[in-house]
């Protein structure tokens, strides 16, 4: 996963930072445009991804509540906007286990053909995936317990999440690197 992995993110960010309890609609206007555009060149190129699709979705939904509900039906979502967003790619990224990793996705666009069968390449990706999933898992409950938790809302909500975002990205990029050198080790 590199760059491109991150462009997948960017709608997300955009709500992360953006969302507050009277912005949480600009917040999923501005992901929902920014997931639009940048699944026009996925499409184009015929490599939409998982992330792409559910990001379209999950944002288009959150615009048209807003659109529709009434402003007392959703305080649960001004409220709840970081641990849902956080549990909602929890949920797509460890049920994507089940079929073609998460990341593998992105791990096609840069490495051979000839690789995408091998254990090692398989085992990197549901790894990873895991990481992820697992990263998003606990940035949703850190939502939720902010919500509990007024006083510590700036480390449970920002400061705790961001380390652990960083952390996958790091993980990331140095876990491959590392099951490659234990393959040539071996081999």
């Amino acid at each position: 996963m590199g760059a491109k992995a991150f462009l997948g993110f960017v709608p997300w960010i955009i709500f992360w930072v953006v969302c507050g309890p009277s912005t949480w609609e600009y917040a999923a206007g501005g992901a929902l445009l920014a997931a639009v555009i940048l699944l026009i060149p996925s499409r184009e190129r015929g490599r939409v991804k998982l992330l792409d699709i559910v990001s379209v979705v999950f944002f288009a939904a959150l615009v048209v509540a807003g659109l529709f509900l009434d402003r007392s039906q959703l305080i649960w979502l001004e409220d709840y906007s970081q641990a849902i967003s956080s549990g909602v790619l929890a949920l797509v990224v460890l049920g994507s286990l089940a079929f073609v990793p998460f990341t593998e996705q992105y791990a096609r666009e840069q490495v051979p053909q000839q690789f995408w069968s091998r254990p090692e390449f398989k085992r990197v990706n549901r790894t990873l995936t895991l990481v992820w999933g697992l990263t998003f898992a606990a940035c949703a409950v850190l939502g939720l317990i902010a919500q509990h938790d007024r006083g510590g809302s700036a480390w449970l909500n920002w400061v705790i999440p961001a380390v652990l975002i960083v952390g996958a990205f790091k993980f990331t990029a140095w876990y491959p690197d590392r099951v490659k050198a234990s393959v040539k080790g071996t081999a």
